[in-house]
């Protein structure tokens, strides 16, 4: 890094690069599309539920296919890994699956999975980790007992913990093959600090480093029925699953260890441009920003639309259709559960015009805060986020799913449809207001 007055305070971030990933504009039809209302989102009957050991329980009964899928939330996730020990979240959720358990080796438990037609994932990413299986209804009880020995009892062997770091250090070897990647994750440290849970990332060191010993006392720490919600949907009754569940999870005692709060985001608006030098291309890679939101942010939905107007009405049509300057370009109100997302924006483009491409972005963002956006825009913007909306909710599971994550995440079971009408109700008035208030191109 080179001209940072400090890791903490950002605004723009510069890569040499190649041709990225990104959204595309494009110049719309000339005829205007008549689309009829959408449909309300439908919430299907959840009976929710508390197992004697302390485990959450979500039943959805869902008769029209002869399956069932279980999916467990961990209260864990990699914010709370060791400096020194990055990565060992990512292995610990990777070896639960591949290790398999003391009734169910991970060999042995491919072969039943092949036999029963069934599957199993797992995985453990920043703020949660998961265990989902799915099985059809007559193979239930062998999917629960497998399920259940997988969380009480994973073998964690060392050949398989082996495998999955080669596969870190293989992700490691090729990080900096996409440029994209590269802006992306120097960013992050520049908004979150270097150190910061949200920003680091493993080296050959960090993976190194991890014991057995260490992974299965991260998965004692963490993995107690009182420190989980499970989710259950499909072809079953629900008064049958609870006696199946208690039986299964019987021996499972809760812990009395208690997972401690999130990291807490400190972050102080400032100046300062930051350049990554990578010769070998011959491109700009540009992300332009700082820190963003919570998604429980009252006014989440009006800077969803603000959003959509930054990037789609403003950015796309400006820098790219009418300048050409950009093969792509963005803009991105990021929002999280727990902690502050990030507000970026950028393209990629020719290296000549990389100063006029920065000039013309930050007009934009100062352009929305200062000036009221047509009914045109608003409109377009507000169609084009619940047109995409609703395919997050357009089966069951992904509807089972979010209930869950709203549940660990505690946020209220109705907040699917709150975010729905609270973009229907933005106005002119609340994108200017939130623009003046949540975005800072002089910082």
């Amino acid at each position: 890094m080179k001209n940072a007055k400090h890791l903490m305070k950002v605004t723009v971030l510069l890569l040499g690069a190649a041709l990225a990933t990104a959204l595309w504009a494009q110049k719309g039809p000339k005829e205007q599309f008549v689309h009829p209302p959408l449909r309300s989102i439908t919430l299907p009957k959840v009976e929710r539920l508390s197992l004697k050991n302390g485990m959450q329980v979500f039943l959805v009964e869902d008769h029209d296919y002869p399956t069932v899928d279980l999916r467990a939330m961990i209260r864990t996730g990699s914010v709370y890994e060791p400096a020194d020990k990055v990565g060992l979240a990512a292995i610990t959720g990777t070896v639960l699956r591949t290790g398999g358990s003391a009734k169910f080796p991970g060999d042995e438990l491919d072969r039943l999975l092949e036999r029963l037609g069934a599957s199993i994932e797992s995985a453990i990413a920043e703020n949660s980790g998961y265990l989902s299986v799915s099985v059809f209804k007559e193979d239930l009880d062998k999917g629960l007992e497998v399920m259940a020995d997988m969380l009480m009892n994973p073998l964690f062997p060392e050949e398989k913990i082996e495998l999955a770091k080669i596969e870190q250090r293989s992700a490691i070897a090729r990080r900096n093959d996409d440029v994209g990647q590269i802006t992306s994750r120097e960013f992050e440290k520049l908004i979150y600090g270097p150190q910061s849970p949200y920003a680091r990332h493993p080296e050959y060191a960090t993976i190194d480093a991890i014991t057995r010993e260490d992974i299965v006392a991260f998965h004692r720490k963490f993995f107690a029925p009182n420190n989980l919600l499970m989710a259950v949907w499909g072809d079953f009754s629900a008064k049958e699953m609870r006696r199946k569940l208690e039986k299964v999870f019987a021996a499972w005692k809760p812990s009395q260890e208690q997972v401690g709060p999130v990291p807490v985001v400190t972050y102080q608006y400032d100046f300062s441009v930051n350049y990554v030098h990578k010769p070998d291309v011959n491109q700009a890679n540009i992300m332009l920003g700082h820190i963003g939101g919570q998604l429980n942010n009252p006014d989440y939905p009006a800077l969803v639309v603000m959003n959509e107007i930054l990037s789609l009405e403003r950015l796309f049509k400006r820098v790219r259709t009418d300048e050409g300057l950009a093969y792509s370009v963005w803009g991105r109100y990021g929002a999280a559960y727990d902690h502050p997302g990030v507000f970026s924006c950028g393209c990629q483009t020719k290296s000549e015009s990389t100063v006029k491409a920065i000039r013309l972005i930050l007009e934009e963002v100062e352009r929305l805060r200062t000036s009221e956006v047509s009914e045109e825009e608003l409109a377009r913007a507000k169609e084009s986020f619940l047109n995409g909306f609703v395919f997050e909710f357009d089966s069951k599971a992904k509807i089972v799913n979010r209930l869950l994550t709203y549940a660990y995440f505690g946020y209220p079971p109705d907040y699917i449809q709150s975010i729905r009408k609270g973009v229907e109700k933005v106005t002119k008035a609340d994108i200017m207001r939130v623009a003046m208030q949540n975005l800072h191109p002089d910082k």
